[in-house]
């Protein structure tokens, strides 16, 4: 029996039911996937984890030395239809987006089509900016988020497609060429270079890069060229509405009391925050992704052996990962930065050689998730149908630690590689 069919399931909220060393009394705590006695702390973790922060569902897959070895689903992804989630539903990804972004950015630079440096303000052929150092923003300044934009001091407008729709006289929501075009009359915050400071603005001007010297379309060059050659065929971008949830996405969830002003339609009236408080086809390079758990540990193994990677040769792997110059990289004492942010991925320095940790999270109302590639082989990918916990953590920053900690209670990692199995 295959992976994706190996389940166990609750009939009904009253029944109850053994899976293993576990007893469930609820469908909420329904698992599925094959379970491994020798990855039992994984499980332990998710199935105490999802129950203590009243969560409606997770997901979890695990690689070791590029070869998955776990993947599981936990709780529900339907609450309504009572549906358990399956080791390959879809989630929002929200901005763990960036790093395959940034993998299509350095393709293309590998070919030629651009480079690090190159002026995106010259590369786009856009309109004459009111603010003059938009001229001096280059590619590597998105990528690491030195680009000038500081959402802390203003906004994010990704965020404000509304806002933005409304300045420019449009049927909203903005897309993002339109929000380009609206952040071409504002002004930076910083000079680019200078400072270091999370934007999603610039994530969203890299996917038009993409579009510009690929000559195609931003999700048609990254299936083609980025997750084709990895063999990852179902990840897409996803939608705002409901009603246009691709198939096997889970559903998301936040508190009933959570809404917000609808970004389309005929009528501003409240909305529940994941379907149409904001425009999830507005973030498509930085956050639009929809993908599986074991999606995600496969793009992530993809980088574990440079000279055997499909999609970058060594070089710009090394490049995806390096430190940033200046106070990206640096303290202002110039000693380097134990955690840093370098082209789509953080990265934390164990102080032990070449040693990193490199990791991505991502957050939206109704979603939380996590990529973590380790030093030592070890890769894993959390996926979440809400946010928040109960204390007001956002899930993924809750349960890194304990990931973590699962993973070195482990004391025999079992072989295999359920990848062709899951597709």
């Amino acid at each position: 029996m295959s992976l994706q069919h190996r389940r166990t399931l609750l009939a009904s909220a009253a029944g109850s039911a053994v899976f293993g060393s576990f007893t469930f009394a609820t469908p909420a705590h329904a698992q599925t996937g094959t379970p491994n006695p020798d990855l039992a702390p994984f499980d332990d973790l998710l199935v105490r984890f999802v129950a203590d922060q009243q969560l409606p569902g997770a997901q979890l897959a695990v690689s070791k030395d590029q070869r998955l070895v776990y993947a599981r689903g936990f709780g529900l992804a339907d609450r309504d239809q009572q549906r358990p989630v399956q080791p390959t539903d879809l989630f929002r990804i929200a901005s763990v987006s960036k790093p395959v972004t940034a993998a299509a950015i350095l393709q293309l630079v590998e070919g030629g089509a651009t480079s690090l440096d190159t002026n995106v303000w010259q590369q786009l052929g856009l309109a004459a900016p009111a603010d003059a150092r938009w001229k001096r923003v280059t590619i590597r300044h998105l990528l690491q988020h030195t680009g000038g934009w500081d959402r802390e001091k203003r906004f994010d407008p990704m965020f404000e497609v509304n806002r933005i729709a409304r300045a420019l006289k449009l049927t909203r929501p903005a897309t993002p060429q339109q929000v380009i075009e609206f952040m071409l009359a504002q002004p930076l915050d910083f000079d680019p270079g200078s400072q270091h400071a999370y934007s999603n603005f610039g994530y969203c001007v890299l996917g038009r890069v993409i579009e510009r010297v690929a000559g195609a379309g931003y999700e048609q060059y990254v299936q083609q060229q980025v997750l084709g050659p990895l063999g990852i065929r179902r990840m897409r971008l996803g939608r705002t509405a409901i009603a246009q949830r691709a198939p096997s996405e889970v559903t998301y969830y936040v508190d009933r009391s959570h809404s917000g002003a609808a970004v389309s339609g005929t009528t501003r009236a409240g909305v529940p925050l994941p379907y149409g408080a904001w425009s999830l086809e507005a973030m498509d390079s930085h956050g639009g992704w929809l993908a599986s758990a074991p999606d995600l540990v496969r793009f992530a193994c993809a980088f574990d052996v440079p000279a055997t990677c499909k999609i970058l040769r060594p070089a710009s792997i090394t490049t995806m990962f390096a430190r940033p110059a200046g106070p990206a990289g640096f303290d202002a004492n110039g000693k380097p930065k134990q955690v840093y942010y370098a082209c789509g991925w953080r990265v934390r320095s164990l102080g032990r050689g070449d040693r990193i940790n490199t990791w991505h999270t991502g957050h939206l109302d109704g979603t939380s998730t996590l990529l973590v590639r380790r030093y030592d082989g070890r890769n894993w990918a959390a996926l979440f149908n809400a946010h928040s916990t109960p204390d007001g953590q956002r899930v993924a920053d809750k349960i890194d630690p304990l990931l973590h900690t699962a993973a070195d209670q482990v004391r025999r990692w079992s072989d295999g590689d359920q990848f062709q199995a899951l597709l």
